[in-house]
């Protein structure tokens, strides 16, 4: 993997403030979830914070595969890091936001951050594109 590429593409996820985070179950079902922050984390590494959904989650916890896409659909220009998490660490926690207990909660109460080893970085757009790598 070519360093400058994984650097354009958090580049662009820091300008843009959002990137789409999808990860698949054990049976291989897709799961979409979005990150607001997305940061370098040393050696071909990205780190993704978020209040993520239990999907998003569960799925990691059977299948560490994950592609992170960060994409400015007005120059239809973006990235898609493809990598395996390397674990979920928890940042911040709301006590009581629902007024109930977290487990009966639909709503994430933790904050947790993914650790990412990205393997590759490939361009992504909505215009004819190749999967080769950046």
């Amino acid at each position: 993997m070519e360093p400058d590429g994984l650097k354009r593409a958090l580049a662009l996820g820091k300008r843009l403030g959002q990137a789409f985070v999808v990860t698949a179950d054990g049976d291989g079902v897709p799961h979409m979830a979005s990150a607001r922050r997305l940061e370098p984390a040393g050696d071909h590494r990205i780190s993704l914070s978020e209040w993520f959904c239990p999907g998003t989650l569960s799925n990691l916890q059977v299948n560490p595969h994950i592609s992170v896409v960060v994409w400015d659909s007005g120059k239809d220009e973006g990235f898609q890091m493809i990598g395996d998490s390397e674990g979920i660490s928890e940042r911040s926690m709301l006590d009581g936001f629902t007024g109930g207990p977290a487990e009966v909660s639909h709503v994430p109460q933790v904050e947790r951050e993914i650790l990412v080893r990205v393997e590759r970085v490939i361009r992504f757009s909505q215009a004819p594109h190749s999967d080769q790598e950046e």
